[in-house]
């Protein structure tokens, strides 16, 4: 299918052939019909993107302090390798849409094949022919209203949220600063609801546009413009002001100060500037609020990703219900858009469309893309599904059909992995993500793997941009597609970790050696399945523990393996906050004691040369436990050692991020951050960082052409000794005299 991106490096917009997306459950795959260029968001994006390196570090501050964070942390090689992988990304475009359902995920309600829908969601509704949206952000089109119209429900929902803030009726008088597409809808939302709308501009079209559906047009000339306004507000000022403006200046934003009355409301709903002074705000006690996108739900994981709606008794407007109302209202006659395109492409042509954004060479308003209808056939596994009464929808569009896959190899499966082994292994790639680009891609290359067919990614999009960049023969969307490639013989599996153990078993039935990034299993029974794949003898499998195969442990162990009594390790790691959002605060990933703390308990396992059997945990009281980020897990090896790992959210500037000591008798290791090991005081083994990331694909290499696999049952017990770590979090033995134990 084709897709709108622009890089991140820079350059033209273009339009990509990518994968068409597999959706999740709580998600609808439409087949695009329309979709609105929202001119101000989609020229900041590209305008970044084609700006240098100093304008975008002063534009992303954030994303430079994590730079800089990852430096310290990591070395300048890993932190510029990342700056290169995150600039060579494509950023999708696009946000605000419609088209025609044709798969609907199993936790959708309400949405059913063949309905026109409007879609929404940065990142998820893009200028694309197909479109994976949260179900949520899909609202079914009313009769009567037309694609080309209901793609405009999105970036209406903006305007419509930012009018909700302003929290006016019916005779309320409402200035819009700024009348590009945004405004253009504040002003009509606002006329539909009743209230009374000047709307001001420096241009002839939004003026010209805006007169023409009943707003009290005022072109910007300072001292003048607010004089007509409070002529028309019967001196009083607006009761409510919407900055719709973007730019730098905060010029829009004082300038509102001006217009409003005692005690208004000022909505930013635009990009501008906040260098604001005080007084005015002061003075006439205003209010100042800014809308964030389209609604209650934008940005919140649980309603966008999960489908969990908030009761309408709580929250009356969230982000889909906007969309509604906007829908309602178009239907009604209420809403008119339609003289709002001034531009109109094909979706191939979109690099014309943003090059007239970029250099605004016509006057425009909206500019919208058509899509061509999709008339090729469904492969079996991707039927729409059933409407009621066991019928599929008629009207329900159809996929593009699959590439051709290869003929299956003859042969057992155990036969087809010796197989491999002597021709050279020929590896699919599950996961685009920048971890995979960054770290793991490249110590597989240094290892030896040389031949990449194919890499999958749940949208497409990202899986074709890895394969573009990375040397991929091919990119496809979802694991399937890998996984029944017979041509295939290692599998790498690089997805959210919630996805690892189904995906490892899979691959394991169907014969393939497999690399399953940590954690392999996130409860007993997904290990016990593996552990069930692994004994059936199809393929290999290792587990992403990188580091007991890097040369710091590795030298330990040597030097340790003279002891003669137990060892006891403290393994300490300042691991760092990580932002609210992030993925180790889903408990559906399983936090990080599964996700992180996997890795050092593999690794006090190594050291000591002995499996885990028996297991002690505390976690702090700030979360849920699962989802903790300081916690302490104490094990006891088989031989008798015995090793604490000490996790820490913290990350003072003075502090490595990893420390290991092992103690035995006279004997004593230090791992210093994976740069240095000292032993008995002198340094056995020092250089750049080595996490062991290349020694572990160059072992896994090995054993994929016939090697020695027993480090695999190693693995796999450290993943039990890791869930039941978890599993120890909720017993803790109280301290008091008598107290009852909880």
């Amino acid at each position: 299918m084709k897709q709108v991106v622009q890089a991140a490096s820079g350059g033209a917009v273009r339009v990509l052939d990518v994968p068409v997306p597999i959706i999740g459950p709580t998600e609808v795959l439409v087949a695009t019909a329309a979709t609105i260029v929202s001119a101000g968001t989609e020229r900041a994006v590209t305008s970044l993107a084609r700006s240098g390196l100093l304008a975008k570090a002063r534009a992303r501050p954030d994303l430079v302090r994590k730079v800089a964070e990852k430096a310290r942390a990591d070395g300048l090689v890993p932190a510029a390798r990342s700056v290169r992988d995150r600039l060579g990304a494509d950023v999708p475009l696009g946000y605000s849409g419609c088209g025609r359902v044709v798969e609907v995920g199993s936790a959708v309600a309400g949405i059913r094949p063949g309905d026109l829908v409007a879609t929404g969601g940065a990142g998820r509704a893009n200028h694309a022919e197909f479109q994976a949206v949260p179900g949520l952000l899909c609202a079914r089109v009313p009769d009567g209203v037309e694609p080309g119209a209901a793609a405009f429900a999105t970036i209406g929902s903006v305007a419509l949220h930012g009018l909700r803030l302003a929290e006016v009726g019916p005779g309320a008088k409402v200035v819009v600063v700024g009348l590009g597409l945004v405004g253009q809808l504040a002003a009509r939302l606002a006329l539909a609801s009743g209230c009374e709308v000047a709307g001001i501009d420096l241009a002839k079209l939004p003026l010209a546009t805006a007169a023409a559906v009943g707003v009290h047009a005022l072109p910007e000339a300072g001292e003048a413009t607010t004089a007509a306004v409070r002529a028309w507000s019967r001196g009083r000022g607006a009761d409510a002001v919407l900055i719709c403006a973007a730019g730098r200046s905060a010029e829009p934003v004082m300038r509102a100060t001006a217009l409003a009355r005692d005690r208004a409301q000022l909505v930013v709903v635009g990009d501008v500037g906040l260098g604001l002074l005080r007084a005015p705000f002061y003075d006439k006690e205003l209010t100042l609020r800014f809308a964030r996108s389209y609604g209650p739900g934008r940005y919140e994981r649980g309603y966008e990703d999960w489908g969990v709606d908030y009761p309408a008794g709580q929250v009356r407007w969230t982000e889909g219900r906007n969309q509604e109302a906007v829908l309602d209202l178009l239907a009604a006659g209420r809403l008119r858009v339609d003289d709002l395109v001034t531009h109109a492409f094909p979706i191939d042509a979109a690099p014309q469309a943003y090059q007239l954004v970029a250099d605004r060479s016509e006057p425009y308003l909206a500019i919208r893309f058509d899509y061509p209808a999709a008339v090729s056939t469904l492969p079996a596994s991707r039927q729409p599904e059933q409407a009621a009464g066991g019928q599929v929808a008629s009207d329900a569009v159809q996929l593009p059909a699959p590439r051709p896959r290869p003929r299956p190899r003859l042969g057992l499966p155990h036969q087809r992995g010796a197989a491999a082994g002597r021709r050279g292994s020929r590896v699919g790639w599950i996961g685009a993500g920048a971890f995979s680009g960054t770290v793991l891609l490249p110590a597989f290359r240094a290892a030896g793997f040389d031949q990449f067919v194919t890499v999958a990614s749940a949208g497409g999009r990202s899986a074709r941009s890895f394969a573009d960049r990375h040397g991929f023969a091919g990119a496809v969307a979802g694991a399937d597609a890998v996984l029944d490639d017979d041509d295939i013989d290692v599998v790498v599996i690089a997805t959210p970790h919630a996805t690892h153990a189904e995906l490892a078993v899979r691959a394991l039935e169907r014969g393939r050696n497999v690399w399953c990034e940590k954690p392999l299993a996130l409860s007993f029974d997904e290990l016990d399945r593996v552990e069930k794949a692994v004994a059936a003898g199809g393929g290999v499998l290792v587990v992403g523990y990188n580091r007991r195969f890097s040369p710091a442990v590795g030298a330990a162990r040597t030097a340790l393996a003279a002891r003669t009594g137990p060892l006891t390790i403290v393994y300490r790691i300042a691991a760092g906050e990580v932002p609210a959002g992030h993925w180790y605060n889903d408990r559906v990933q399983g936090g990080r004691l599964l996700g992180e703390v996997c890795h050092f308990v593999d690794t006090c396992a190594a050291l000591a040369g002995s499996e885990v059997e028996a297991v002690a945990a505390l976690a702090g009281r700030e979360v849920e436990l699962l989802l903790a980020s300081d916690l302490a897990v104490s094990l006891r090896h088989a031989d008798g050692s015995l090793s604490t790992v000490a996790y820490s959210s913290a990350r003072p500037r003075g502090a490595r991020k990893e420390q290991v000591e092992a103690l035995a008798g006279t004997r004593h290791a230090r791992i210093d951050d994976y740069r240095e090991l000292v032993v008995d005081g002198r340094s056995v083994w020092k250089g750049a960082q080595d996490k062991g990331h290349r020694d572990a694909a160059a072992a896994f290499l090995r054993m994929c052409r016939g090697g020695d696999t027993a480090v695999t049952a190693e693995l796999l017990a450290s993943s039990r000794a890791t869930l039941a770590a978890a599993d120890a979090l909720g017993v803790e033995a109280v301290c008091s005299p008598g107290a009852p134990r909880a």
